[in-house]
């Protein structure tokens, strides 16, 4: 038997936050971490590209929850005591600077998420918290004010206890085995998968749209809008993960077999644009449609649209029929695609579901079931779309349940 003050369970970001931010509180503590892998911080390592998208330029707390389909409720008040700002500074004193990109994305200067994983290590090396890695965790039970926690080679114990073990199904069946209640988990961050001769041979395209997802009565249940990214396999980009994160819940049921509407020229509308295309006729009569791009569309996105309006690549403006132009109008403001499955969005395998949040104090992310259990990051059922948001999500739950257990 194996004894500590304070034990953690997952090697992961929210993991090694809690336990620096606990050790820098309370020296006397002592930490372990129990890692499952050969490896630590394994998704720190790939996100952003193996850039590590640390966090994102949005400094109010209001304005910040509503990237978090699910938590934003709950991390209100949490991000009131540490959030954007307070990584930033949490980095730059162990001399980890951060940038902001052009989409509010923000990355270690060194563009390496090693920066983090060498920061992160160096800091429980000095503050003496125990790494103990391929430690999967079999039980966990209670014995009067001590934790106990097996895993197939030791048996630990601690007064208090902090689970962080992401999406980690196995761990979610043992906090059941512990009256918790669990939010089945699906996919939240993926993109679409669509075979269409319009964007057959346009991957690399990128544009900004909006986008709906449509129900089977062809009523808008989702939108959003931003860049889309067309693929060798569908849609991607900001546009299309926002609503695949927005949509988690309603797009599994589906088994992702649904419709969406693009409109091309974002906000315009279907009558507005025949206008301009009648328009179009008169000033650029003696000019071929196919080979005169408009809308600031990319060039080759444009000649597939009127394509698909029925007209032909030698048609000048002066020939284009009143269908042609409502046929056009419409490829351009309401192009229908159906989307049979999804693909994982790089590595960035965040899904939605796990512990119910009523369970959760969020002023120590404490349980409410049990006295000196706590929890950090994505084993709860709290999920953000792209850009940086789950990471912060981790340094908040880490940083104050570190104070908790650390008081």
């Amino acid at each position: 038997m194996i004894y500590a003050d304070v034990i953690i369970i997952g090697g992961g970001a929210a993991g090694f936050f809690t336990a620096i931010n606990a050790a820098e509180r309370n020296p006397e503590l002592k930490i372990i971490i129990l890692e499952r892998g050969k490896e630590v911080l394994t998704k720190v390592k790939v996100s952003g590209g193996g850039r590590c998208n640390v966090t994102h330029a949005e400094f109010l707390p209001k304005e910040l929850t509503q990237n978090y389909p699910r938590g934003e409720k709950e991390l209100l008040g949490p991000f009131h005591s540490f959030m954007t700002g307070d990584t930033i500074g949490w980095f730059s004193k162990r001399g980890v600077e951060l940038k902001i990109e052009e989409d509010g994305r923000m990355f270690p200067v060194s563009d390496s998420s090693q920066t983090i994983i060498d920061c992160f290590v160096s800091e429980t090396e000095r503050l003496g918290i125990e790494v103990l890695k391929g430690q999967a965790v079999k039980v966990i039970n209670k014995q009067d004010e001590f934790w106990n926690i097996e895993t197939a080679s030791e048996t630990f114990s601690a007064e208090k206890l902090v689970v962080a073990t992401g999406s980690n199904p196995k761990i979610w069946k043992l906090l059941e085995g512990l009256d918790h209640t669990i939010i089945p988990p699906v996919p939240s961050l993926f993109t679409f998968n669509i075979d269409d001769e319009r964007i057959k041979n346009l991957p690399g395209i990128s544009t900004e749209a909006s986008v709906k997802v449509l129900n089977k009565n062809a009523k808008t249940i989702l939108e959003s809008e931003g860049p889309l990214l067309i693929t060798h396999w569908g849609v991607s980009g900001p546009a299309i993960l926002k609503l695949s994160a927005w949509g988690a819940r309603l797009l599994e049921p589906t088994n992702y077999h649904f419709s969406i509407q693009v409109n091309w020229l974002l906000d315009a509308l279907k009558e507005d644009t025949s206008e301009m295309l009648k328009d179009l006729k008169v000033q650029l009569a003696k000019k071929t449609v196919l080979k005169n791009a408009q809308f600031d569309l990319p060039k080759r996105l444009w000649q597939s649209l009127v394509t698909a309006s029925g007209i032909s690549e030698t048609l000048t403006w002066a020939d284009i029929s009143k269908e042609q132009i409502v046929a056009l109008a419409s490829q351009l403001t309401e192009s229908r695609f159906n989307v049979h499955g999804k693909s994982t969005f790089k590595e960035e395998f965040v899904t939605a579901g796990g512990i119910e949040l009523k369970e959760v104090d969020f002023k120590t992310f404490a349980s409410k079931k049990h006295k000196n259990l706590y929890f950090a990051g994505e084993v709860l059922n709290i999920d953000a779309i792209t850009g940086g948001f789950n990471f912060q999500n981790a340094w908040t739950g880490g940083f104050i349940a570190a104070q908790s257990v650390a008081d």
